[in-house]
């Protein structure tokens, strides 16, 4: 190799180890190169929800978002917009919230990956992205979920100890989240450092939108597979594949229903609770939880740096300042101290004539 060749293989060498070392920045770095001038009065705060199809986005995180920053901003204007579990449209309503040059963006992702080069173009639009709910990639500056791996534990401590002894007299069926959903791996993961080893997993499927009906399709082909009376327990990530799981269960004749677990705390779930059709929720508190990211999110657009409770690491960025708020199991004997107290329901929402002996029992009056 002559000179002008090495010289040039050199410098190939260190402009690929740069872009290596570039490849994962940090948070504070992310804020540093977007950093903002302070500002005071009024801001304009994008609000980017992912689906409409569980209920919790509109029921609960909308408002609540909305209110919390109203609390404390009493003339922020929020704009809000749901990509209906389109990653495309998504993509496409950041960059509307860039056009409408609003002062931070707090974003429920629907696909954490493709909405990267996003956050990226907001970051340079120096425009900060709280990642809400789930950890968007790209360089965020600030994050708010549950401890979803805790999550997916407490559903498969809850599944245990409803199996009891008999844990191991037949086979359980395993309902994931969609892929696309990071949270979806988490919960999963969580579940299985539980279930592994004590139950006999016969099918597991990972469910495309969280749909319902997916749902229902899963668990009709897995009772045709292992047999109705061969399945002791159903995991299911959430509240809305729960209701799927258990309509399909009743169609295909199987009796008495197998434990099913669920998560969202969704009212149609309570009530299934309540009735003893469905184990267990998980209760989050969807208000800890607003209540994070709207201070996140006002400190970010007036400016100021966030500290969080911890911090956390994405594919593409590091010490992502954190609040994880610790998830409950929620079982019939939890509804009272939980939701009902915390006014997400009250007992006559969920009490119908339908369910009032099971309300009566539960303690619900």
């Amino acid at each position: 190799m002559n000179a002008t060749m090495r010289r040039v293989a050199i410098a190939t060498a260190v402009v690929s180890m740069a872009a290596s070392l570039a490849a994962c920045g940090s948070a504070k770095e992310a804020d540093d190169k977007g950093e903002k001038k302070k500002k005071s009065g009024p801001l304009n705060i994008g609000l980017l929800l992912p689906e409409d199809q569980t209920a919790r986005y509109e029921n609960f995180d909308r408002p609540l978002i909305k209110k919390k920053i109203l609390a404390d901003c009493a003339d922020c204007e929020i704009h809000y917009v749901n990509a209906k579990s389109d990653p495309a449209v998504q993509q496409q309503q950041v960059d509307s919230m860039i056009t409408k040059k609003v002062d931070v963006i707090i974003l429920d992702s629907v696909d954490s990956k493709s909405i990267s080069g996003s956050v990226k173009k907001a970051a340079e639009a120096h425009i900060p992205v709280v990642a809400y709910d789930r950890l968007a990639e790209g360089p965020v500056s600030a994050y708010t979920s549950f401890d979803n791996e805790t999550v997916g534990k407490v559903q498969g401590k809850a599944l245990l100890e409803a199996l009891g002894k008999k844990a191991k007299d037949g086979k359980v069926v395993m309902l994931n989240g969609w892929e696309a959903d990071p949270n979806a791996a988490m919960f999963k993961k969580g579940a299985l450092s539980v279930l592994k080893g004590k139950v006999d997993i016969a099918k597991s499927y990972d469910i495309d939108r969280w749909l319902a009906e997916e749902a229902n399709k899963a668990m009709t082909g897995a009772i045709s597979s292992v047999g109705k009376s061969n399945i002791i327990g159903v995991y299911s990530a959430n509240d809305s594949m729960a209701g799927g799981a258990i309509t399909a269960l009743k169609s295909g004749g199987v009796k008495p229903l197998p434990p099913v677990t669920g998560q969202d705390a969704e009212l149609a779930g309570v009530q299934r609770v309540v009735s003893g059709e469905q184990y267990m929720s998980v209760y989050k508190s969807y208000v800890e939880e607003a209540t994070a990211a709207a201070k996140m999110a006002i400190a970010l657009g007036r400016g100021e740096k966030v500290d969080g409770t911890s911090t956390v690491d994405s594919p593409t960025t590091k010490d992502i300042p954190a609040t994880l708020i610790p998830p409950v199991s929620l079982t019939k004997d939890k509804i009272k101290s939980t939701v009902v107290k915390d006014g997400l329901y009250t007992v006559s929402q969920i009490c119908t004539a339908k369910l009032k002996a099971a309300c009566d029992k539960a303690g619900l009056k």
